[in-house]
């Protein structure tokens, strides 16, 4: 099967719609749909709630769709970079579930495997425990976090074949499988397309059976988040 389309744009048409939960990867500006995002906002889609380890910058990454209005709600476990994120928090015009990051990624890793909830220690006796059940184990409490699952997931891979299996690089792999897995709807932003039977099995991370539509983002920005440059003596 190949599940290569044209363009982001037509990969989102029929798929993504207003009120819908978007698993979308990266890790800050790494490994983020950077193709998809923008398609994402060009539909105009509003009410969303937006599954991610944060929201980008400003004027980058899910910043983007901040700054238009069309996320409601963002479950993530960083915020530290985004000055509309912040404003609109403190304005209660953005609902903000904090997931600490582990936790985040086993919710959606138990999404993707069919697992409705899990135990962590992870919160016990903070905030982050508030209103959940708490059992004991082997002497230690453990507090219930339920999965998460997406209607659509956007994620970025280095490499796909047209059965949509997906090789990743390096750090840039964060968590996009997690958010693949976890997602109804898969769509894959990649940097290069092979055809069924190049990729070396064991070179696969993550197979194509969680991917519905592949598209070619061949020339990615990869905009850095934070650049430090070494002072003149």
């Amino acid at each position: 099967m190949n599940k290569v389309v044209a363009s982001a744009r037509e990969a989102l048409a029929d798929v993504v719609a207003n009120n819908q939960i978007l698993a979308v990867g990266g890790f800050g500006l790494c490994g983020i749909p950077e193709a998809l995002i923008d398609a994402l906002k060009e539909t105009g889609v509003t009410g969303l709630t937006c599954i991610s380890n944060n929201a980008g910058i400003d004027d980058f990454g899910l910043g983007k769709l901040l700054q238009t209005k069309q996320i409601k709600k963002m479950i993530a476990s960083y915020v530290g970079e985004n000055k509309e994120f912040e404003r609109q928090y403190l304005n209660g015009e953005l609902e903000v579930e904090l997931t600490p990051q582990g936790t985040l990624a086993e919710k959606l890793r138990a999404g993707g495997a069919g697992i409705p909830a899990f135990f962590t220690q992870t919160g016990v006796g903070t905030l982050i425990a508030e209103g959940k059940e708490v059992r004991e184990f082997d002497g230690k409490e453990y507090i219930l976090e339920t999965a998460l699952i997406a209607d659509v997931a956007l994620v970025k891979a280095y490499k796909a074949d047209k059965a949509g299996n997906l090789v990743f690089r390096k750090t840039a792999r964060n968590f996009n499988p997690e958010c693949a897995m976890a997602g109804k709807f898969t769509i894959v932003e990649v940097e290069e397309i092979v055809e069924i039977g190049e990729l070396d099995p064991d070179s696969i991370h993550l197979p194509g059976i969680y991917v519905n539509r592949v598209v070619l983002n061949a020339h990615p920005e990869k905009r850095i988040e934070q650049l430090t440059l070494k002072a003149e003596a």
